[in-house]
């Protein structure tokens, strides 16, 4: 999950970047559609992965793993 949200906030910083810079933000808001689609890919192996298995107790350990607990 680490992976997609660095996908999303990259971006987020390509549109906020075509916000501020008119001339090249075709460019910029494309770029934000990659990385969606990037993020998007990641989702859905990450959702294949966890569907996939008979056993789904290792899925529910790596998403654990990868919340961050704000008191810890």
């Amino acid at each position: 999950m680490k992976t997609v949200r660095r996908l999303r906030a990259m971006a987020s910083l390509c549109r906020q970047s075509a916000a501020y810079h008119p001339d090249r933000s075709w460019n910029l808001l494309a770029e934000a559609e990659y990385w969606d689609h990037l993020a998007d890919g990641e989702l859905l192996e990450l959702y294949k992965e966890c569907t996939g298995s008979s056993i789904q107790d290792g899925c529910v350990k790596k998403r654990a793993s990868d919340i961050q607990h704000p008191n810890l």
